[in-house]
């Protein structure tokens, strides 16, 4: 039986999710309760629009000039899309067919004989590693990292490019230490194309009010310039560039 997705939302152009231009696909749905997540909005499992991978297909292939003038394809995010692994199977196999790129925008947080499934389709993942501190990561998501790093292993052992991604939130997940202990985590895989730093940021604030939930990080101001240039340093110790 053809699956069929939960989508939360969908965005044809956007242009940060991966290389070129991207149709990105937010599926519905997340173990996760990150305490800055800016997409608290997706957490359930059953929000959004039910569609077939046939009526995503046919909306996606209208971009196909656009993301072979741009180098780009379809990124799938959330929520946590690995939560709807056979989607992932068949919409990237689909796409594979149609020689258009695939990206995944994840967590990590998936039971490896799940990734099998779609990771042979899959070009490129995003990864985002909330915290190398897997007390802190706790503290942070809710949830273990041991998915996670379990996850970036498979990754290098299958050489699928991967971008890192981290948030520097302070208190949380700026502590020297971790920095240095999620460096030498990073210099045992194989397969990263670009470590991104992110700063924590506010903007998600709004929804989790309109939501009715309690915002704990509400006395969290944003990194400085400064703390952002001290967590780069040590990236670079460890022969790390990141952007």
């Amino acid at each position: 039986m053809p699956s069929k997705a939960r989508v939360h939302s969908i965005e044809t152009c956007g242009t940060v999710d991966g290389p070129g231009i991207r149709y990105i696909l937010f599926l519905a749905g997340c173990p996760l309760r990150c305490k800055y997540c800016h997409n608290c909005d997706t957490w359930k499992k059953d929000i959004g629009e039910v569609m077939t991978i046939d009526e995503i297909m046919a909306d996606v292939i209208k971009y196909k000039p656009y993301f072979k003038f741009s180098k780009g394809g379809i990124t799938v995010s959330g929520g946590e899309p690995t939560l709807q692994w056979p989607v992932l199977e068949e919409l990237f196999r689909q796409c594979k067919l149609e020689g258009i790129h695939t990206c995944l925008d994840t967590s990590g947080y998936c039971d490896l004989e799940n990734a099998e499934k779609f990771l042979p389709y899959t070009d490129l993942v995003l990864l985002d590693i909330k915290q190398i501190n897997e007390e802190k990561h706790r503290i942070l998501t809710g949830v273990s990292n041991k998915k996670t790093l379990a996850f970036a292993k498979d990754l290098s052992a299958r050489k699928i490019a991967m971008w890192i991604r981290y948030v520097v939130v302070p208190g949380y997940s700026d502590d020297p230490k971790d920095i240095e202990e999620l460096c030498r985590f990073l210099k045992t895989l194989n397969n990263i194309e670009r470590v991104e730093l992110l700063p924590y940021h506010k903007m998600g604030v709004s929804k989790w009010k309109e939501m009715g939930l309690d915002y704990e990080l509400e006395h969290v101001e944003p990194p400085t310039e400064e703390q952002m240039k001290n967590i780069r340093e040590i990236f670079e110790k460890y022969d790390i560039q990141t952007y």
